[in-house]
């Protein structure tokens, strides 16, 4: 690829998880995928309160007297 190939490229544009603003996916935007640090911070509090998390099995450590003890 030579320089005039990189130069017309353009930038890939994402939306931003919290507020759907476009943001640059590169160098030029440090809190990608976030547009700012205030969203990927509303981000990680939505996650610290548990309102966003990974479905996944249940936790055996809490069904039917199963312990962890030998």
């Amino acid at each position: 690829m030579d320089n005039q190939d990189t130069q017309n490229t353009k930038p890939t544009i994402v939306k931003c998880p919290t507020c759907g603003n476009p943001v640059v996916w590169g160098e030029i935007s440090p809190n990608r995928p976030f547009c700012s640090k205030r969203c990927q911070l509303i981000d990680l509090g939505e996650w610290a309160e548990e309102d966003k998390r990974i479905p996944g099995a249940p936790d055996m450590s809490d069904s039917d007297g199963w312990s962890e003890e030998y």
